[in-house]
């Protein structure tokens, strides 16, 4: 790499700066540095004189030049500094090159999807003139496995606003996990069947609406107590799926073919 005259100047100087820092033993080696490169010598003098406070009543040395006094070891000379600051660098390519590696595995299923950039969009057209396929499911590895219920699953909901997920399962409960971290949170108890659908409130509120085999509708506090705060009958068959009907008709939901509110 061929350097250009500012940075070599630089060089120099922070070569020569160093050198004056470590005391008596390298005054001669920064002195040959010096008479080899002079402007070495004034661009460190420039720097140091924008430092001091004007101190202009220091003796000079036989050969005309100001004695130099070692640096301190709370003024870390630039090519420490530069020097210490590569390996930090080269840390923190590696990290970002594992993190675009770690991308590329989570989103290789993605069409598209190449060396961390999209290439092309979905549902575009090929050179060939014909369209490029669709793939939109997940693929291997999981980034959580979330594990609980003691039956199987048959109904999971995400918050619309924080990372919280709502599972219900055949087992007559609800359990809530934090879907970004993995982590389980509480159980919900209170159907007495199987747990056939559940839904957030698409406002954003803290509101969980489920329905259930047993034939009811339940509404559950999930910002503050994490109750049921109501409980709806009148179905004489089994409720397959409820639903909050999104804004602006507000906290307002479907069950089965009939109307329901949540009020508050």
């Amino acid at each position: 790499m061929v350097l250009t005259d500012k940075q070599r100047t630089d060089l120099h100087a922070g070569i020569y700066e160093y050198l004056l820092s470590r005391g008596p033993a390298f005054a001669a080696t920064a002195e040959a540095l010096a008479q080899a490169d002079p402007e070495a010598r004034s661009s460190n003098s420039s720097t140091d004189n924008s430092k001091t406070d004007g101190n202009d009543d220091e003796p000079s040395n036989s050969n005309g030049t100001s004695p130099r006094k070692t640096t301190p070891s709370s003024a870390t000379p630039v090519l420490e500094k530069k020097w210490t600051a590569v390996p930090r660098l080269q840390k923190r390519v590696l990290e970002l090159e594992r993190q675009i590696s770690s991308n590329q595995r989570i989103h290789a299923h993605r069409a598209g999807f190449s060396g961390g950039t999209a290439s092309a969009p979905l549902d575009s057209t090929t050179a060939s003139g014909g369209i490029r396929e669709r793939r939109m499911l997940p693929r291997p590895p999981a980034q959580h496995s979330l594990q609980s219920h003691s039956s199987g699953i048959t109904a999971l909901a995400l918050h619309p606003i924080y990372t919280l997920a709502a599972s219900g399962s055949e087992d007559g409960t609800i359990k809530l996990w934090d879907h970004e971290s993995g982590d389980y949170l509480r159980t919900l108890r209170g159907h007495t069947n199987v747990v056939t659908s559940v839904d957030f409130c698409p406002k954003g509120g803290g509101y969980l609406v489920s329905c259930s085999t047993d034939l009811s509708i339940k509404i559950w506090d999930v910002k503050d107590n994490f109750v049921c705060v109501r409980t709806l009958r009148g179905h004489d068959h089994t409720i397959s799926c409820v639903r909050f009907v999104p804004p602006p008709l507000g906290a307002v939901f479907l069950e089965g073919g009939k109307i329901g509110s949540v009020e508050g």
